[in-house]
């Protein structure tokens, strides 16, 4: 009998590169999404042309219909991707950031606490969890910000600190996840992503900006640059990130109850600046930037410490910098008309 996943947002940019993952380990791929999100359509469609899957146009929003897929699937293991993303968006429209981030997870807890008790279910959260981590002092070290004194990055002990309504809607998605394996004794575990990247990324400015700024470069847009371009965060490559996804399952005991920093560590952190200076190093330009003020919410430095997954799940990441911002290049040229009829060039 096939192994199942389940994947809500497997439509979008994580979900799409993850489902090819466990289709070529021999999974049955099923995927929940709304298609709301830019480039979502397009991502099913060209799955669909490489893998079989099956597939649900359905909203976390809609409790009901998200138990029926569960109840009939009844999946080894739940992916939750399915989200709002943007901490900009959720400012704008804090409703509708906390209907689908924070409701929309409490619904598909509830459809497999309901339907399927037996399911992994592993939640998609985020650095943003921590907020602005005043309490952690920030240095500037060969021009870019980096924690004083977190030689190792930051771990999952770091206070929780929910700033912007989507660092609240996220964070409760994740207190969520972790109490549900202490009160109704499923089997959960969250994972707090870093700067996830990598090709099938329709990135834009306010969300994905390796990508963002990756796609702007070869198509001649305009670049700005938030602050004075020195914050740096760890990046983790999304076939890293599918990796980390298939260790967890592998070690579900391990991993019940549990958050996880994910991220691409200090070995793969850069500053914003540096992205760009790579970015005009493999393309061979000169990228103009224009400046803006420093954004709500925005730390000046994050990177993960990914101990407590490598001693649990035996997983670290392993794609480096140069090698992943090479292949998101590679996918944006071969994919150069298509970007640009999204971003309206």
């Amino acid at each position: 009998m096939l192994r199942s996943i389940l994947i809500t947002g497997g439509a979008g940019f994580i979900g799409v590169n993850t489902a090819r993952r466990f289709a070529a380990a021999g999974w049955r791929v099923t995927i929940l999404d709304n298609l709301s999100r830019r480039g979502a359509a397009h991502n099913l469609e060209e799955l669909r042309q490489e893998i079989a899957i099956d597939f649900h146009e359905i909203d976390v929003r809609h409790a009901a219909a998200v138990e029926g897929v569960v109840r009939d699937v009844k999946p080894e293991a739940l992916l939750h991707l399915a989200a709002q993303v943007a901490v900009t968006s959720s400012v704008v429209n804090p409703r509708e950031d906390f209907e689908i981030n924070a409701l929309g997870t409490f619904n598909v807890l509830e459809a497999v606490r309901n339907a399927s008790p037996e399911t992994f279910f592993i939640n998609a959260s985020t650095n943003k969890v921590y907020g602005k981590m005043e309490d952690v002092g920030v240095a500037e070290r060969s021009g870019r910000y980096e924690f004083r004194d977190l030689p190792d990055g930051a771990n999952e002990e770091q206070q929780l600190d929910f700033h912007s309504p989507y660092g609240c809607s996220k964070g409760l998605a994740d207190q969520y996840t972790i109490d549900y394996a202490r009160i109704y004794g499923l089997d959960t575990v969250t994972f707090r992503q870093s700067c996830v990247y990598g090709p099938r990324q329709f990135g834009i400015e306010d969300q994905g900006w390796v990508a963002w700024f990756t796609i702007a470069a070869v198509l001649g847009k305009q670049i700005t640059v938030y602050g004075d371009g020195k914050q740096s965060r760890d990046l983790l490559h999304v076939n890293d990130l599918a990796r980390a996804y298939a260790a967890a399952i592998e070690h579900r005991a391990a991993a019940r109850g549990q958050a996880f920093n994910i991220g691409g560590g200090p070995r793969n952190t850069l500053s914003v600046l540096e992205v760009l200076t790579q970015l005009q190093h493999h393309l061979k330009l000169n990228i103009p930037l224009q400046w803006g003020d420093w954004r709500a919410g925005d730390q000046a430095a994050f990177a993960c410490d990914v101990s407590k997954a490598r001693e649990r799940l035996g997983w670290a990441p392993e794609i480096g910098t140069e090698d992943g911002l090479a292949e998101l290049i590679t996918w944006v040229r071969e994919n150069k008309a298509l970007l640009a009829s999204f971003v309206g060039n």
